[in-house]
């Protein structure tokens, strides 16, 4: 069984536009029809781009016509501040290569998630490092000094604890601060192990909350906020069906230098294998999210870096050398 058809009956949704592509262009051996990629390397980070150009792109990756960058990173997972400080300025210069920000522009900050689950909690932990600076436009203009930019920002709570729609507070805050842009970050689901806090993806056709644990909310984006959407997800958790797919495939690999092993399989007996996987994993069936123990540690950086990213691609003032001067 393709992986693909089997993701799709576990109901395994891959957040990033990378892993899509990369899943069907390596079970078709051709290039995506409405799909352009490029890949950049840096020292500390690769990074590759998919555009998807046309309907045709939009139906197979299945997300909308728009710019995705993934950041791969996997310094961030080593205990290494300048290195961290590096990968902030990167994130930075590919955000502002994404949008351009007019000189006046302003922004509302979306921090997506739940703070009191760890893997949910990387918005959260990000908007409490922002610097947000409308309230000083609006009550106290005469301090802003060194080329600030108007930001707000908010962590508006989960479904489960508000009672409230995400999308429905979101709506009502941006009628009433009028961002030219929200930016929401969110934890996104992976579809590898490897990139489990180790890839950061940029978007500008906005985010869909929860989409990546299958709890599919109304998206945020400009055609639902009115606004431009840019959307910033960190992979923190990946489904149990594909560690377990993952497990096979590892296995079949070693049946081929260990011809006794192979007897035991005939590719014949495929759906043998899956419903093994099926009784395996049925006492979740397709819910069980998986996350490493460091993942505490892993929100932590991850948010701070993206934080700095935001920080000193939003306002002008703020670079790598003076940072602290603003955000002590």
């Amino acid at each position: 069984m393709k992986k693909s058809k089997l993701f799709e009956k576990w109901n395994v949704h891959l957040d990033l536009a990378v892993e899509a592509h990369e899943l069907l262009r390596g079970e078709t051996n051709q290039d995506v029809p409405g799909v352009i990629e490029k890949k950049e390397t840096f020292r500390h980070a690769s990074v590759n781009t998919i555009t998807i150009t046309d309907q045709r792109g939009e139906k197979l990756l299945g997300r909308p016509q728009g710019n995705y960058v993934t950041l791969e990173v996997p310094e961030i997972k080593e205990n290494n501040f300048e290195h961290h400080k590096k990968i902030s300025e990167i994130l930075a210069q590919k955000l502002s290569d994404l949008i351009r920000f007019h000189e006046k522009a302003s922004f509302l900050i979306i921090g997506l998630g739940n703070r009191n689950a760890t893997p949910d909690a990387l918005g959260p932990k990000v908007v409490e490092k922002i610097m947000v600076t409308r309230h000083l436009f609006h009550y106290a203009p005469e301090e802003i000094k060194g080329n600030l930019r108007n930001v707000a920002a908010i962590s508006p709570g989960v479904l489960g604890i508000t009672g409230i729609e995400t999308a429905e507070v979101i709506r009502g805050l941006v009628e009433h601060v009028k961002p030219d842009y929200v930016i929401a970050i969110d934890a996104l689901a992976a579809g590898a192990l490897d990139r489990i806090g180790s890839s950061i993806q940029l978007a500008d056709t906005g985010i869909n909350p929860g989409s990546g644990i299958g709890n599919f909310r109304k998206g945020l984006n400009e055609e639902t906020l009115g606004c431009k959407v840019i959307g910033i997800g960190v992979p923190t958790v990946v489904n149990a069906a594909v560690i377990a797919h993952k497990t096979i495939e590892e296995l079949f690999a070693e049946m081929e230098t260990h011809p006794s092993l192979a007897q035991i399989y005939d590719e014949e007996n495929e759906e043998s294998i899956v419903s093994v996987m099926e009784k395996a994993l049925s006492p979740f069936k397709d819910s069980l999210m998986v996350t490493p123990k460091e993942i505490d540690e892993l929100i932590e950086t991850t948010s701070r870096i993206i934080a700095n990213a935001l920080n000193m691609s939003i306002h002008p003032g703020i670079d790598p050398g003076n940072d602290e001067t603003y955000l002590m």
